[in-house]
């Protein structure tokens, strides 16, 4: 038991570890660049998912680590399952608590082709309305940067 219990734990952890690694990074070759200018600045957040999972792996290895320690046997078996269990759910409640919101900016770019864009990103002070501005890739990695 202890054998195929080894063999579940450890197909867990990789599943868990491969899905809190974020996409594959683009490296290199071209990025899209927009340029506009500034219609309107709003605060706003930006809800971090970052390492996600991660908190529940980390406390179940704790606490498989833990309850190996703990009896003998089946004894041993069944406490090393239910530390397993009790230290994902510890965890991920920790990681929770740390996964505060990042202040954020809501910037409206009027395009040069007259098409107004949206895009929430980090602060960034040196951007203020009616600045020139480029917007550099899109979607989720889209950026407004001052044009110089």
């Amino acid at each position: 038991m202890t054998n195929i219990l080894s063999k579940i734990v450890g197909t867990v952890l990789l599943a868990a570890m491969l899905a809190a690694q974020p996409g594959w990074a683009q490296t290199g070759g071209e990025v899209e660049i927009r340029q506009g200018v500034i219609e309107q600045i709003t605060a706003s957040q930006i809800h971090s998912n970052h390492h996600s999972g991660l908190g529940a792996v980390v406390g179940g290895v704790a606490g498989l680590g833990i309850g190996s320690l703990i009896g003998r046997g089946t004894g041993r078996e069944v406490a090393m399952v239910v530390g397993t269990i009790g230290g994902a759910v510890a965890g991920n409640e920790v990681q929770k608590r740390h996964a505060q919101p990042v202040e954020a900016q809501q910037v409206i770019v009027r395009l040069n082709s007259g098409v107004l864009v949206a895009i929430t990103q980090p602060v960034d002070a040196r951007l203020k309305t009616g600045q020139k501005v480029y917007i550099e890739g899109n979607g989720e990695k889209a950026r407004v940067v001052p044009r110089q």
